[in-house]
């Protein structure tokens, strides 16, 4: 199985950050990053920010992996961390990702 894993950060350095550390640590096959404009409740009140995006290609089980460590090294509190799994795609596609990530 496989998942696109979302992550959000507060600026495109930390986004770069993230995305290196997860593909050196082979956690990762892939990391797209993008700017968004971001609204959200926040302290009882609605913010709005510019954040960056990351939509990280792997594998299911390294979710929690993923997980532990975009914490340790995220600046926000509360990131968003959210998996999505990948329920068909290009079977091609889907073993390089397989191939790439360590197991």
């Amino acid at each position: 199985m496989h998942n696109f894993i979302y992550i959000t950060a507060s600026s495109k350095e930390e986004a770069e950050g993230i995305a290196r550390d997860l593909l050196e640590k082979r956690l990762a096959a892939c990391v797209n990053i993008f700017p968004i404009k971001s609204y959200f409740w926040w302290e009882g009140k609605i913010e709005g920010a510019l954040e960056w995006a990351l939509i990280v290609k792997t594998r299911s089980e390294k979710f929690a992996e993923i997980r532990d460590e975009v914490k340790k090294i995220h600046s926000y509190s509360v990131p968003c961390i959210c998996a999505i799994p990948i329920e068909r795609g290009l079977k091609e596609f889907l073993e390089w990702i397989d191939e790439t990530v360590e197991g």
